[in-house]
């Protein structure tokens, strides 16, 4: 059986919620809970400056006109959400019934992180710190990192390039520490 993936589906614009709670009552009403999980419309806090000066701090849908989905694809949950009404498709779905591609895990996770539903990681790395690279053209070279950026989850490692350092960012994922 296939893992749970995130798919992002096009729906009218405005119409987010609605398809969100028509997909929520399919999904119930057919008994696909075990292939429809979590339904999700990213929003995020800004802050709108009116004409007058003062700010005011609006909630502001992060992706207008699309509904991300947590779910396993068979052909009967596809079905389920594809023909849910004001659902025009799935976002890398070719159409004429290929089923749709998921979203890499770590776009998703860094949507799920600006909506607060999902823990930043904190680098265990520091500065200074020798890191064996994983993979990528400098694979099993051994490299001391520079800087950390946690924020975008990478390293900026000095790599000897013809007799000279250059800094090169990595992601957390492309390194790991010496034993």
């Amino acid at each position: 059986m296939e893992k749970k993936r995130w798919y992002i589906v096009q729906t009218y614009s405005g119409f987010e919620n609605s398809v969100k709670q028509d997909i929520e009552r399919r999904t119930e009403s057919m008994q696909m809970q075990d292939y429809i999980f979590q339904i999700l419309i990213p929003e995020e806090i800004v802050e709108e400056t009116k004409a007058d000066g003062t700010k005011k701090q609006v909630v502001r849908k992060m992706f207008p006109g699309y509904v991300f989905i947590e779910m396993i694809v068979t052909d009967d949950s596809w079905f389920i959400v594809r023909n849910t009404q004001k659902v025009t498709g799935f976002l890398g779905s070719s159409g004429n019934g290929t089923k749709p591609v998921p979203l890499p895990p770590d776009e998703i996770n860094s949507i799920l992180r600006k909506m607060g539903k999902l823990e930043k990681p904190s680098s265990s790395y520091n500065v200074g710190e020798k890191v064996l690279v994983l993979n990528g053209p400098w694979k099993d070279k051994v490299v001391e990192i520079a800087a950390i950026n946690d924020e975008k989850e990478t390293v900026t490692v000095s790599i000897e390039l013809f007799g000279r350092y250059t800094p090169t960012e990595l992601s957390f994922t492309q390194v790991s520490k010496l034993n």
